[in-house]
């Protein structure tokens, strides 16, 4: 890619200026010696908290390090939608998660057009919505971006269309090191069986999934089983989602299963990053945090004993 393109699609940010301290694509997301897997927080976690202006997004990764003792987080673009061109922003938040010592995961993608959109000028609008966001990845020293794959049209005809958005975004990120990654989130995207078909059409190494335990919802009231969709989209995982709703009085997810599910995770070789994800109402966002965290280390635990 030219200077002159990369310039003109961050808004006028020099190539210099977009590499600054940016983390280089490491084994070491996906794999740790230390542990089995490693815990981040999503920052959809706290989504009533910012939008409150009770906890500005600049905090973000401060807070995560102060309140919860993580040491890395997954960004959304919703609470900084207007700035991902905006490099003195972006510059403050990197600056304050290294001096938290919080490591900035991804940025998940939403509101930018649908990727598997049934019209081709609609869809490549889409495409280049993104790639804005793939240089502020960068930028913050994220490994990925995560996108959605909504679409319009029969199975096929969304798959193709996928596959050939998310190529086309790869090809633009190999330039800045960020990978693409797909979440479960709705529509056809929530079967695993065809999102897993859409990774394979892709055949590209910077394309991924990013497994979520909870966004199996179909609509009509029909669930994709959950347990069958994680370890379809494992193979393709660069990040996985632990998705919480409400717990039990044992501190137990009620809806998920998260020994089994992790157990699935660990199979398919993933030992990387698992976000908290806490998206219920039962408790609050701070409590449930510490929740999922909890049986997110306690599941951990058991499972490292049972190694040894």
């Amino acid at each position: 890619m030219s200077k002159t393109r990369r310039q003109f699609l961050v808004g006028g940010a020099s190539a210099s200026a977009l590499a600054l301290g940016a983390a280089p694509l490491s084994s070491e997301l996906y794999s740790s010696s230390r542990k089995l897997y490693r815990i981040s927080l999503a920052q959809w976690s706290l989504h009533r908290t910012l939008r409150s202006g009770e906890l500005n997004a600049l905090d973000f990764p401060a807070y995560t390090k102060r309140q919860f003792g993580l040491g890395a987080v997954e960004y959304v673009n919703q609470f900084f939608a207007d700035r991902a061109t905006d490099f003195v922003w972006l510059s403050e938040l990197k600056t304050r998660a290294a001096d938290a010592g919080v490591r900035s995961l991804l940025i998940m993608i939403d509101a930018e057009g649908a990727l598997g959109d049934s019209d081709d000028l609609r869809r490549r609008k889409a495409v280049e919505n993104h790639f804005k966001w793939i240089a502020a990845a960068k930028y913050l020293g994220c490994h990925a971006i995560r996108v959605n794959a909504a679409g319009s049209g029969g199975w096929e005809k969304q798959r193709d269309n996928a596959a050939d958005s998310l190529c086309r975004l790869a090809e633009f990120g190999d330039d800045y090191d960020i990978d693409i990654i797909v979440e479960n989130h709705g529509g056809l995207s929530s079967n695993g069986k065809w999102l897993a078909e859409v990774m394979r059409v892709a055949d590209n190494p910077r394309v991924g999934t990013l497994p979520d335990f909870g966004n199996f919802h179909l609509g009509e009231g029909k669930w994709y089983d959950r347990y069958d969709g994680v370890r379809e989209l494992m193979p393709f995982a660069k990040a996985v989602s632990a998705k919480s709703h409400e717990f039990d009085a044992g501190g137990n997810e009620v809806r998920t299963d998260y020994r089994r599910m992790i157990s699935i995770v660990l199979a398919s070789g993933y030992h990387g990053y698992i976000g908290i994800e806490y998206e219920g109402s039962p408790v609050g966002e701070f409590e449930g945090i510490r929740k999922t965290q909890r049986l997110l280390e306690r599941v951990r635990d058991g499972l490292e004993k049972e190694e040894d």
